[in-house]
């Protein structure tokens, strides 16, 4: 028998983005699998309930949910749909649990399996899955358009009969993937562009971008990252060296673009107010890392802040704001990772909740037989 998916409405405020497109709708359907979508789901990522039936797909005004049926979000549901949910159904979404703890505690009450899209393990075969790559390539783009509107000035060199303008200087901290391109739209602006991180292989990748790395390069800089691919935590002796290195570094820059983040730790704080207070009046900064505490001192989540005549914006959703390309490519990775839930007709895998599950689905696993199962959430 050919499983339901549901694609639900996002009911976060300022979410524009759903989890599945028209695109991958169709690609369902013609498995013959029975796609349903909430009225109206689509809307704010520009994709019309029209273009969801013309994939297939049906739409409903409310949510009714067939049992055993896999309901996907980008982001967590609100209380009144986890509380229409029924025992052996399926969530999938990045569903942040660290943030919606009481939420999460409900769905294993009442027996709901659940997977979050953001614990999906960072290796090779899971790269078509990985929402947090895809959605931080978004977020880095966006931060350098977000900057570029806020400074006061032009980016790229000008060679003018009225003189020269020089270029903006753009200083990119964490060198992930939101880092990574945000070097390269910086540098296709035409900015001067420098980055740092503690982790030694990203100086190549910096390097490969045309920018310039910036770092303390120390024995414990040699070592500083983990199986995983992030960033260890530095001694106190080493950010005191990075501190004092941002001192002289700081003061020359017009754009700051702080990337610095891991899922469900306090982001590691990078910029102080003793070093805002050395920047150029009308110099922007953009902190990407507001939802865990954020890497810049007196930084507020989705606000604005002006310090010493420095701009500073703590934008926690940047996808959100292009959000049809970003629910094109939530999609696609959903669309990959169902792949392991479901047979080629379209059924529930038989062995999904076994000792056999795929390492994938087990390590993003957070909720299964009445409990919570992921150990980052255990009490």
């Amino acid at each position: 028998m050919s499983a339901t998916i549901y694609i639900l409405k996002e009911t976060q405020i300022g979410e524009n983005r759903v989890a599945v497109v028209p695109e991958t709708v169709k690609k369902w359907t013609q498995q013959g699998l029975r796609v349903c979508v909430q009225e109206g789901a689509g809307q704010n990522a520009n994709f019309g309930d029209s273009d969801y039936e013309a994939s297939g797909a049906e739409i409903i005004s409310k949510a009714e949910f067939v049992n055993g049926s896999v309901l996907v979000s980008v982001r967590m549901p609100n209380q009144a749909i986890i509380d229409s949910l029924t025992k052996d159904m399926i969530l999938i979404g990045a569903l942040d649990p660290h943030s919606h703890k009481s939420h999460l505690q409900t769905i294993a009450s009442k027996g709901i399996r659940s997977f979050g899209l953001e614990f999906i393990p960072r290796i090779t075969r899971a790269q078509s899955m990985d929402i947090l790559s895809s959605q931080a390539n978004l977020a880095g783009y966006r931060a350098v358009i977000e900057a570029a509107h806020q400074l006061n000035r032009a980016f790229p060199m000008m060679m003018t009969p009225a003189g020269t303008i020089a270029p903006a200087k753009v200083f990119i901290m964490g060198v992930g993937v939101a880092g990574l391109q945000a070097i390269a739209t910086a540098r296709r602006l035409g900015a001067v562009v420098t980055a740092t991180d503690v982790r030694p292989a990203t100086k190549e990748q910096v390097e490969s971008l045309g920018a310039k790395f910036l770092a303390v390069e120390d024995d414990e800089f040699k070592n500083a990252q983990t199986a995983g691919g992030y960033a260890k935590p530095m001694s106190e002796a080493y950010q005191t060296k990075q501190l004092e290195l941002l001192g002289t570094h700081l003061p020359k820059q017009d754009i700051v673009i702080t990337t610095a983040l891991i899922p469900g730790r306090t982001a590691p704080r990078l910029v102080t107010i003793d070093h805002i207070k050395t920047m150029k009046p009308g110099a922007v900064i953009i902190d990407l890392a507001t939802s865990q505490g954020g890497n810049v001192e007196g930084s507020v989540a989705d606000q604005s802040v002006i310090i010493n005549q420095v701009k500073i914006s703590g934008p926690t959703n940047l996808p959100g704001t292009i959000a049809s390309d970003a629910s094109s490519l939530f999609s696609r990775n959903l669309y990959a990772y169902l792949g392991l839930i479901l047979t080629p007709e379209g059924g529930l895998k038989s062995d999904l909740f076994t000792e056999s599950m795929d390492e994938i689905l087990s390590q993003s696993l957070l909720t299964n037989d009445g409990q919570i199962v992921h150990p980052q959430l255990k009490a």
